[in-house]
């Protein structure tokens, strides 16, 4: 156990870099030897970043999504079924005992859509295990995580290349 007291942190808002911070708390916790899985939910492109984790013994990933657009408004079964799927090995990974750090990335999406019940992202977070550091990401954080949160980051979009036209970049934005 790398932690006395694991913290809950969430990165929210409309600006870009709110999986980046986590990679980067995650690469600078490995590097200290300590032990990391990131679940991306809603993911199921092949981003630069799982490249460069597989690398590394102490960081573990796992994506449960499709590489297609989710519609909020109307979900389709497999977006949900694949949400549940990573919901509880999230559950699992998180009880483990084998990782001090624990991101659930676009999980606040994911309960933001409908894909996972509040209710139940609710009881996670608080089932948290003491020494488990817990990092939740995406845009429009529940109100309820920010309230149970011991860290809150809001990204803030004030200006983006891609109101220029500019595509997204390999190594840059996937």
């Amino acid at each position: 156990m790398a932690f006395k007291r694991g913290y809950v942190q969430i990165y929210t808002g409309n600006g870009k870099g709110k999986t980046t911070a986590s990679l980067g708390l995650g690469l600078r916790a490995s590097g200290d030897g300590l032990n990391v899985y990131m679940l991306q939910f809603m993911k199921g492109r092949r981003y630069s970043e799982i490249d460069a984790i597989e690398n590394i013994k102490n960081f573990t990933i796992s994506q449960h999504g499709r590489d297609e657009f989710v519609s909020k408004e109307k979900p389709e079964q497999i977006d949900i079924d694949l949400a549940r799927e990573g919901f509880e090995k999230a559950k699992q990974v998180l009880n483990s005992g084998d990782f001090d750090i624990v991101i659930l990335d676009e999980l606040n999406v994911a309960v933001d859509f409908g894909l996972i019940p509040i209710q139940e992202a609710l009881d996670l977070i608080r089932s948290k295990p003491d020494h488990v550091e817990l990092v939740l990401t995406g845009r429009g954080a529940p109100e309820e995580f920010i309230e149970i949160a011991d860290l809150v980051t809001e990204m803030r979009e004030i200006k983006h290349f891609y109101q220029k036209g500019v595509d997204a970049r390999k190594g840059i934005e996937f």
